[in-house]
């Protein structure tokens, strides 16, 4: 991955769990303007993998600068992290970053004539690509709500200054008072002609999108990003891969991905986002029943068992074969 290098110039302790982290260039020149939904990737000494943090605007100000001299990240530090966010937690101010270049695959519609309040809706650190949103929609003097819910009140992160961005347009939740957010009641107030955009955990995203299809919301109008990559599931086997055009047949174990498997023979796969979202990892479907848990395929696509997102998807059937 190539890209530059940032240097740590502010930390903040919004709450016991997330720290939000101010990147600047190392000599303090101006940096590259970034849409909102935009993400920037980090290579952390002794991990493997990429890490990608969605950059956090909230302002106006922020949302349209051209020459911006920073970049605000959020972390929150997880329990059963991988290492990132417990390396991420672990930076002082004067700490050097490596990033990759910056990505955008959760980008804003275009403005639609008469369209109505664009929905946004974070759980947890879902937040910070949510927010900047609500930034770039009220640059543009677009209409929007943000419905913003965490566990408990004191994990809600950065409400002073989202308060100021949106005013009544901000809604918060809390699971732990009468304020918890009831995704079917709270779509119950819009209707399928608004965008929605959804960021958090797997679960919310899960229930927010089968509350919306039940309400008729077209899948072009229901936008998500997923910050979680593929975790094992209850009942999870392992299983073969043939790889027709190379003859290689791999074996996927339970806790393993079929891109992660093709990664430990020594393939060189294409993927982007890891979560199933961007479609990057694609591959077509020979022989076999794959298990789509993706949020790339039309559910045709996916009916039709012809197609696979090899990063998170896995298989109903002892064997796949891949044109791959």
């Amino acid at each position: 991955m190539t890209g530059s290098t940032l240097v740590v110039s502010e930390i903040r302790a919004e709450t016991p769990l997330i720290r939000r982290i101010r990147l600047s260039g190392p000599q303090g020149e101006a940096l590259a303007p970034l849409s909102s939904g935009a993400h920037l990737q980090f290579m952390l000494p002794g991990l493997p993998e990429r890490r990608c943090y969605s950059v956090v605007q909230l302002t106006q100000d922020e949302a349209t600068e051209q020459h911006p001299h920073a970049y605000w990240i959020a972390v929150r530090r997880e329990e059963a992290s991988r290492g990132g966010s417990v390396r991420m937690h672990q930076l002082q101010v004067g700490d050097a970053l490596s990033m990759g270049e910056p990505r955008n695959e959760f980008p804003l519609h275009a403005p639609e004539a008469g369209e109505g309040a664009t929905v946004l809706i974070a759980g947890g650190i879902g937040i910070t690509p949510i927010a900047s949103h609500a930034a770039a929609l009220a640059a543009a003097g677009r209409p929007f709500v943000l419905h913003y819910g965490s566990r408990s009140r004191d994990q809600l992160a950065m409400v002073g200054e989202l308060e100021a961005l949106c005013g009544p347009a901000l809604h918060l939740h809390a699971d732990d008072d009468a304020t918890r957010m009831d995704l079917a009641v709270l779509l119950g107030h819009y209707h399928p002609g608004q965008h929605l955009y959804i960021c958090g955990p797997k679960g919310m995203i899960d229930a927010a999108i089968a509350a919306a299809t039940a309400r008729g919301w077209p899948k072009e109008r229901i936008h998500i990003e997923l910050f979680v990559e593929a975790v094992t599931q209850r009942g999870d086997t392992a299983f073969d891969v043939e790889l027709r055009q190379s003859g290689k047949v791999l074996h996927v174990p339970a806790n393993q991905t079929i891109l992660e498997a093709m990664e430990e023979a020594g393939c060189d796969p294409m993927f982007d986002c890891r979560r199933g979202e961007c479609g990057v990892c694609q591959a077509t479907v020979l022989e076999g029943i794959p298990d789509h848990r993706d949020y790339f395929l039309s559910d045709t696509e996916r009916a039709s068992n012809t197609l696979i997102q090899t990063c998170i998807s896995r298989a109903r059937s002892p064997r796949l074969v891949l044109d791959l």
